[in-house]
Order: structure tokens, then C-alpha cells, then sequence
């Protein structure tokens, strides 16, 4: 069985990428596995230049129709781009199913116009994958999707790239934990260094209000757009905090996920500190966090699959509660052996349950059953 994997990233860049060793495969969500589970790829064809959402849409339809490989089904990362094959697969043009992984929750429109558009445009789909079983919770709220094609997906990291880079910092002699030091405002007490990367929905002034309060060392990155005219609200959000000194911020421009791999894994403990959403905002970094074993403070959001405090590798915190954010670094920073046991657990959870091999074993049973 052979499927046709589209991808809204460039996915030549990232298999080049991954061959030099410095990618992760989970951000091809199991394609990279899927051989292993009996299915050939076909890879979509990244377009040179970023395009319009339109000329996407017609550019991906032009790659899918007239692609000369046979394949037997369509897997994307998102329906982003895809938008008239599936219509074209709602209407019976299109005989090949699609599996799409939806990363967010499908909502009843308040227009009745859209939602009878809606309502059609889903029928394109076979399969839609959900990061969460909240997700598909809210999405059957909405008579959109049929419930029998919504399935739960288990996305997690790349573990192999992981070990990789904690095998180099070791071979370079540097610690994966920062040596302890005095902290600014708690200079008796051993301080341990936190780090925040990711910049969907990321609430900066709550992280850095409590960091400021306790004065421990965070290393905090800001991706910038090289256009000076984009507007950038996370570094906005910055500046008008004014980080106190404890506070590194290092601004990154690009995709960069080797690079940031390796200073997450020098650190303590991860720290995501989101805004509200109905999505997983985070979840990218909660499964590098667990990859590497370290331990994760988050914001409590529900439609994420992971429950830190009941599974014991983390700490969850109410959205804007500047307060709670404060309390969980302290127990972090002066509770080092549990510390350790939070990272340790969310490995072994990342080894069971979230990782890119088993998701390419879920999406490959997934894609099999329509191999009539």
C-alpha cells in the first residue's frame, strides 16, 4: 500500500534536514515510520515560494491529480492547502480517502450559510486525526463530522533525535542540568535554570511577572520575523515587561529545532506559559520536554493530552495566575530529587505512549482500512 503524505512545511527542507541528523521526524508526523508499518510514501512536492492560500490550494491539487506515482489514499498534517481536493473528494470526484489530523476542535457556525458549507466541505474527509479525546469531545458538539471518521492520535517526539543530542552534550562534557548557583534574590538556595521556546499563544507577561518575583534564571526565546514591518507580539510582549536581570531572552529568526534542542537539554526543567486557546498550544514543547526528561510546568490547558500533576511529570498552572507560576518554580528549584523523578516519569511516558513510532503505527492501522 503506497499514500501520498502533504505536509503544510517544506517537506524537502526537513527531510534534508533530517538526513544531516539535525530534524526530528515527528514533525513529519509518522511518515518517516509508516514503511516500517508496511505503507510506501509519496512525498508532496513544498512549492519554492511561499503562496497565497488560493494559489496553495491550487497548486497541492494540481501535485495531488496529477501525480504519475499510484497511491492508494491521501495522509496530510492538516487540510490547510488541501482545500479542493477535498471538496473534490465530497463531491465523488476524488476516489482516493483522506486522513487528516484536525488541530482544532470542529465548531458550529453561527451562520447557517457556512454551516450547511461546512457540513459538506467534512464530508471530504475519511479519517480526521485529534491530538486529544478533548478535541473530539468539542468537535461532536458540532454536526459537522461524522463521529465514526474522528480518532484520537498519540503525536510525540522523536526519541531517537533526542538521545542524539543528549549523547553529544555528554561526549562535549556539558552537563545535561546547569550547574546550581546562587540566586539573585534567593542567594542561599540553589538555583536551577528554566527555559521557555514555542510562540503560539504564549502569555509573556504572566512568565515574566513570576520570574521577576523570584528571581531565578530563565532563558527565554523569542522568534522575530526578519521583515521589520511584521508585527512580532511576543517580542511586544516582551519589551513592555522589562525582564529583570535573571531573565535571558534570545531572539531566534527561523525554524531552528536542533539548535533549540540542545540548549532545552542543557536545562532544568521547561516551562510553557500559554494564553487561553481550544487548541493544544504547547504540545510541540511538552513532547521535547518529555523526549528529554525533563520536567514541565504548563499551563492547564485542557485539550492537551497529558496530565502532569496526576502522572507526576510536571506541574499545571491556571491561565494568568502569576501567583501559581511562582509556586511551581520555587518547588521546582528547592525540590531537586523530585525534580529529577517528574523528568524521569515523562520519559518513560514519552517511550509508552508518545512518540513518533507508535503514531506512525496508529496512522499506517488507520490508513489500512481502506485497503478494501
Amino acid at each position: 500500500m503506497k499514500v501520498y503524505f502533504y505536509h503544510t512545511q517544506n517537506i524537502q527542507y526537513c527531510l534534508r534536514r533530517m538526513a544531516e541528523g539535525e530534524f526530528p521526524s515527528h514533525f513529519l508526523y509518522g511518515a518517516c515510520h509508516l514503511a516500517d508499518n508496511g505503507i510506501d510514501v509519496v512525498y508532496h512536492r513544498s512549492p519554492k515560494h511561499e503562496l497565497s492560500r488560493l494559489k496553495t490550494a491550487l497548486y497541492t491539487a494540481w501535485r495531488v491529480l496529477t501525480c504519475r506515482e499510484h497511491y492508494d489514499a491521501l495522509y496530510a498534517t492538516h487540510y490547510k492547502g488541501l482545500e479542493l481536493v477535498v471538496l473534490l473528494r465530497a463531491l465523488g470526484l476524488f476516489r482516493k480517502p483522506i486522513i487528516v489530523w484536525h488541530h482544532q476542535p470542529i465548531v458550529k457556525s453561527k451562520s447557517r450559510l457556512r454551516e450547511l458549507l461546512g457540513r459538506f466541505f467534512y464530508k471530504g474527509f475519511d479519517r480526521l486525526i485529534f491530538f486529544s479525546q478533548k478535541l473530539v469531545d468539542d468537535s461532536l458538539k458540532a454536526p459537522k463530522a461524522d463521529p465514526k471518521k474522528l480518532v484520537v492520535g498519540h503525536w510525540g517526539a522523536d526519541l531517537a533525535f533526542y538521545d542524539k543530542i543528549k549523547a553529544e552534550l555528554k561526549a562535549e562534557q556539558i552537563s545535561p542540568s546547569h550547574p546550581l548557583t546562587p540566586s539573585p534574590s534567593h542567594p542561599l538556595t540553589p538555583s536551577p535554570s528554566f527555559i521557555a521556546t514555542g510562540k503560539e499563544q504564549r502569555d509573556q507577561p504572566t512568565l515574566i511577572e513570576a520570574f521577576n518575583r523570584t528571581g531565578r534564571h530563565l532563558i527565554l526565546y523569542i522568534g522575530i520575523n526578519p521583515n521589520p514591518n511584521v508585527p512580532n507580539p511576543n517580542l511586544e510582549a516582551v519589551e513592555r515587561c522589562e525582564p529583570a536581570d535573571n531573565i535571558d531572552v534570545v531572539k531566534i529568526c527561523g525554524l531552528l529545532p536542533y539548535e533549540i534542542a540542545r540548549e532545552v537539554a542543557k536545562a532544568d526543567c521547561v516551562v510553557i506559559c500559554c494564553h487561553r486557546t481550544r487548541y493544544t498550544a504547547g504540545l510541540t514543547t511538552v513532547v521535547e520536554a518529555l523526549a528529554l526528561g525533563l520536567p514541565v510546568i504548563c499551563s492547564r490547558n485542557p485539550q492537551i493530552p497529558v496530565d502532569f500533576d496526576r502522572l507526576g511529570c510536571g506541574i499545571s498552572v491556571e491561565y494568568g495566575d502569576v501567583e501559581g507560576w511562582q509556586r511551581a518554580v520555587e518547588y521546582i528549584a528547592t525540590h531537586h530529587d523530585e525534580a529529577r523523578l517528574m523528568g524521569e516519569r515523562g520519559r518513560a511516558l514519552a517511550e509508552q505512549m508518545f512518540n513518533d513510532e507508535r503514531c506512525a503505527k496508529e496512522v499506517a492501522e488507520w490508513i489500512k482500512q481502506f485497503n478494501l
